[in-house]
């Protein structure tokens, strides 16, 4: 696969960028990191069910990216034409997050850490931009990646106020990284983080790791979509480069 010059110059075109200057690559969590999402849909169906809220499974792919709060507040409204009260809020995310644990151990996304050696060979600062809250998978990222990232570098639901899809975890990230929208690269791998990504400003990197098609997150804005986290990571080498070398 060949990256087209066109995908690099129709996004300049289109943020009226004059060039791009990748120095930081702003990345989520769930689905990109980890092969956790079938996990987290489980846990919220369990949940909604015992609360007598009717969903699917294949529905909270979609919410990848909210905070649990949102999530809940999503729900509550659906069900009971209300927000959750903070300590429903609180009592209800901890049983979803207890819910999560209790299953089977989810594992690094196959080509994760391709990509985030290839990041820190070429000195890009590195921030996690997740929607999570939950200990049980950051507190896992220096076992699984070590050295990927520093605990400043991280962005959580717990750090913004507006979670995915609004921009401000990545616009956020980007103050952490001192770097411009024009410099960033955000790797997302869900409609609601892509959006929050491109809205944000960034060159947003999507890959299908789960039930969601490719045009879904086309939809939502990412400049380029990948097959898989591999193919990411195999192609991020030439796209880099291309974004450095491409100009208007």
């Amino acid at each position: 696969m060949d990256i087209s010059d066109d995908i690099i110059l129709s996004f300049l075109q289109r943020r009226h960028y004059k060039q791009l200057q990748p120095l930081a690559a702003l990345i989520d969590m769930d689905g990109t990191l980890y092969d956790s999402m079938g996990n987290h849909a489980d846990a919220w169906h369990k949940l909604s069910t015992e609360l007598g809220i009717a969903t699917t499974r294949e529905e909270f792919f979609l919410y990848e990216g909210r905070t649990g709060a949102s999530t809940l507040n999503l729900l509550f409204n659906r069900a009971y034409n209300r927000d959750a009260t903070p300590q429903e809020i609180e009592e209800l995310y901890a049983r979803k997050a207890l819910y999560f644990t209790q299953m089977p151990a989810v594992r690094p996304m196959p080509g994760a850490m391709k990509m985030l050696d290839f990041f820190k060979e070429v000195n890009m600062r590195r921030v996690l931009v997740t929607g999570s809250g939950q200990r049980s998978l950051i507190d896992r990222l220096e076992r699984d990646f070590p050295g990927a990232f520093t605990p400043d570098m991280m962005v959580t639901s717990r750090d913004v106020k507006c979670g995915k899809p609004h921009p401000e975890p990545f616009i956020k990230a980007m103050e952490m990284a001192r770097v411009r929208p024009s410099q960033a690269i955000a790797i997302e791998n869900a409609p609601l983080g892509v959006k929050s990504a491109s809205s944000a400003g960034a060159f947003t990197v999507a890959v299908t790791t789960g039930p969601i098609p490719r045009e879904e997150l086309e939809k939502a804005g990412a400049a380029i979509v990948f097959d898989s986290m591999e193919q990411c990571a195999e192609m991020l080498p030439q796209l880099v480069l291309k974004m450095f070398n491409l100009a208007i």
